[in-house]
């Protein structure tokens, strides 16, 4: 039970340092939080395996977590680093509890030193709802087709993230470890995307909580030809956008998505 309260308490600070990331606009900032998520991350990854080790299971419930409307770097840090703290509480005394409480002390430091500089303390803008891309002069249509998109699309990334790491963590066949290790990186990367113009927009929101059904897969065979499926629907919702959006910029990004799904339809293949 430890256990699973302590994977359930860094799944939690995985997000909530991912959507700081997210939501600060200083890119140094930014960059840095990222950093900081991505071992947030691997920590769930390594209390997982323990978990496993032991002969027990873990899961993806969050508690109703709510993404709370910061509106200041100074406020949203000062959350963070109360969030860092309740978590640190949870580690045991063994040698990933100190890589644990080592890396997070780490990441304390750099929260206090944001801190100690008025000059970081800017207005958070991800929850505004101003609902427009930069300067950019898209009509509502438009903005309201790119709006469904980041709202299903960064479930879906936030999904597959959680589903292909579920699985990695139960193979021993090298092939499909890493396969889905580059699928994790992948989604990973169209989450942080996703999640950055979100907060561009104002919009910025956390993905609804999984149902375990969702990743206890019986089947890999039909998960995988289900996850081609999905691929090809987010590739045509790709094109889609692409053509309905008159932004140049936005419509190669869109499109370099587009073929990025169709790699992780290869890479799928080879799971069969």
């Amino acid at each position: 039970m430890m256990q699973n309260n302590l994977y359930k308490a860094k799944h939690r600070l995985w997000l909530e340092v991912l959507f700081a990331s997210f939501a600060v606009n200083d890119e140094a900032i930014k960059s840095r939080l990222y950093e900081f998520s991505l071992i947030a991350f691997r920590h769930m990854k390594w209390i997982g395996n323990e978990i496993l080790a032991c002969g027990n299971d873990y899961n993806y419930d969050r508690d109703a977590m709510m993404l709370y409307k910061r509106e200041s770097v100074f406020e949203l840090v000062q959350a963070l680093k109360n969030a860092v703290a309740k978590t640190q509480a949870l580690y045991p005394q063994t040698p990933l509890g100190e890589r644990l409480r080592t890396d997070d002390a780490y990441l304390m430091e750099y929260l206090s030193q944001i801190l100690k500089d008025s000059g970081n303390n800017k207005e958070i803008t991800a929850f505004g709802m101003q609902r427009k891309w930069g300067d950019k002069n898209l009509d509502k249509e438009q903005i309201d087709a790119l709006t469904m998109f980041l709202f299903e699309e960064s479930y879906k990334e936030y999904e597959l993230i959680l589903i292909y790491a579920y699985m990695q963590a139960r193979t021993d066949i090298a092939l499909h470890y890493n396969v889905f290790e580059d699928l994790v990186a992948e989604s990973h990367f169209h989450l942080k995307s996703f999640g950055n113009m979100m907060a561009k927009m104002g919009i910025l929101a956390l993905p609804r909580e999984l149902h375990e059904l969702t990743y206890h897969i019986k089947d890999l065979n039909q998960f995988v030809h289900d996850g081609i499926a999905e691929e090809e629907a987010a590739k045509e919702m790709c094109r889609e956008l692409s053509a309905a959006i008159k932004d140049e910029e936005l419509s190669k990004f869109f499109d370099f998505i587009n073929f990025q799904e169709s790699y992780h339809i290869e890479l799928m293949k080879k799971l069969l």
